[in-house]
């Protein structure tokens, strides 16, 4: 497989609704959504790459630095990489419906696998979502964290309920879906949760508990007090409020607000591996990707997933070894530049 042709077949198979541009940063399809732009302006989506793009790494290759170790244990799993596979649904409206929601997050979850790391799974207004996900995670003996939407308590109860049969690693709520308008269209309202009903779903599971869609640090705060295992420092990709800041401009302040009180999560922006550094230099213990993976799956299958996990491991380990940095368990910030 090269990255020439699964690029190509992506752009075929999502021909309408992703361009596959060369560089995927929000501009050409501002405002799509549904599709795979960003809400509004597309501002949102834009600045997760561009507040990315301005953090700057120092190059030292004057160590004892000679391996770089990208593996991590999270949730009690090892894993290859701190590189997630992000939960994704809608891909009917957003990405064309070349394939059913069954087929595209198997690719994913099985993709990740494959790459030694593990996948995520959402929750939407189409049953099929979260059941096709659910499917997925149990084919792979609970290798993967499903995400609910912030519905109505007992609608989130009973997701958490189902999640938990699969044996998954963690279970997450997507907070920052609660401005889907989509899912008020199709007769399942969310919202937003109070501190109290978040501590009601993080006691309602036996699994991890993520809340993602932290943007402060006094959610983060809110979020480890109501007894969530991690946060996901994250604008939903830009999809749901307009104007917002990028990801790597606010996780520094969540990061010192929280640092030890669980583990930090962020998405957004992530185009390759020396972004996943920065990242971890900024403070967060791992990071989700999102979009890059969805011309990896329609482009070469779970194989195409696989393929760019390496690809941004490969990347990874390469920033690493030229910031003198041996382990991604100990990033130091003094990374930066």
């Amino acid at each position: 497989m090269d990255l020439s042709t699964l690029r190509k077949t992506a752009r075929e198979e999502l021909k309408g609704y992703c361009r596959v541009c060369p560089v995927c940063d929000g501009r050409a399809c501002a405002g799509e959504a549904p599709g795979m732009g960003g809400m509004g302006t597309g501002s949102a989506f834009k600045v997760n790459v561009e507040a990315l793009s301005r953090v700057r790494l120092a190059m030292r290759t004057l160590h004892s630095v000679k391996e770089a170790d990208t593996s991590l244990t999270l949730f009690g799993r090892a894993l290859s990489m701190p590189i997630l596979a992000a939960p994704l649904t809608g891909v009917v409206y957003n990405m064309g419906g070349r394939l059913t929601e069954a087929e595209f997050i198997r690719r994913m979850i099985d993709g990740a696998a494959a790459a030694g790391t593990i996948g995520c799974c959402g929750d939407g207004a189409d049953p099929a979502m979260f059941d096709s996900g659910l499917a997925a995670i149990s084919a792979r003996d609970g290798h993967g964290i499903p995400f609910v939407k912030p519905r109505g308590q007992a609608a989130v109860l009973a997701l958490l309920a189902r999640a938990a049969e699969t044996g998954a690693a963690a279970v997450g709520m997507d907070v920052d879906g609660a401005g889907l308008a989509v899912m008020a269209l199709k007769g399942q309202p969310v919202s937003p949760k109070s501190p109290e009903e978040l501590k009601a779903c993080s006691q309602a599971t036996p699994l991890p508990f993520i809340v993602k869609g932290i943007m402060t640090p006094d959610e983060a705060e809110i979020a480890f007090a109501a007894g969530a295992a991690a946060i996901v420092v994250s604008n939903h990709g830009g999809r749901v409020l307009d104007h917002t800041p990028g990801a790597a401009e606010v996780l520094p302040a969540i990061a010192r607000a929280v640092k030890g009180r669980g583990v930090i999560l962020v998405d957004g922006g992530v185009r390759s591996g020396a972004d996943v550094l920065k990242y971890l230099a900024l403070g967060a213990d791992a990071v989700l990707v999102g979009r890059p993976l969805v011309v990896g799956a329609f482009g070469g299958g779970a194989e195409g997933v696989a393929f760019l996990l390496e690809k941004m491991r490969a990347e990874l380990k390469a920033a690493m070894l030229l910031t003198g940095t041996a382990s991604v368990g100990r990033v130091s910030p003094s990374i930066l530049s």
